[in-house]
């Protein structure tokens, strides 16, 4: 398997505490999408969307570990149970706001990712089909409100980095 990135996210998050956790807490936080030239070309008809979905490396992101405890609870689920970004595939998902399309830049907003993430894929959001309505969300539906900021708990550290 072979992964390789089609362009670079700006965003103005630096770091993981105090990023969003979710686009729907994001705030209008406004980034840009920026295509690398080899993949331009398949950026036409984009700007007839107004969400995007984002699929992205979590490139600073800790080694994965199978039990967690997420942003919003304060006991361990499963990784696969949660949003975390340390995963044993760090691959991200967002659903952002398209703004504009100039030429290989994409602007966009409700964004909540760091800056220079790599990004992976690009794909349009269609209600029709990326809708559901359902009736239960897991151990989400238990937990009471939360700011909606990361911390640095799924984050590398610099001598993680390093190793």
């Amino acid at each position: 398997m072979k992964l390789t990135p089609i362009g670079i996210i700006h965003t103005p998050f630096k770091q993981a505490a105090g990023t969003p956790i979710q686009p729907s807490v994001a705030d209008g936080a406004e980034g840009t999408v920026e295509v690398f030239p080899d993949y331009a070309e398949g950026l036409r008809d984009l700007d007839g969307f107004d969400r995007i979905w984002l699929l992205y490396w979590f490139d600073r992101a800790r080694e994965p570990r199978m039990l967690v405890k997420p942003y919003m609870d304060t006991v361990k689920h499963g990784i696969f149970a949660v949003r975390a970004p340390a995963r044993p595939n760090p691959i991200g998902l967002s659903c952002v706001r398209l703004v504009a399309v100039d030429g290989a830049m994409l602007s966009v907003a409700d964004i909540d990712i760091l800056d220079g993430t790599p990004l992976l894929d690009i794909k349009p959001y269609v209600p029709r089909f990326d809708r559901f309505d359902v009736e239960r969300s897991g151990w989400l539906d238990h937990i009471g409100s939360h700011t909606g900021r990361a911390d640095s708990r799924f984050e590398q550290k610099n001598n993680e980095r390093n190793n």
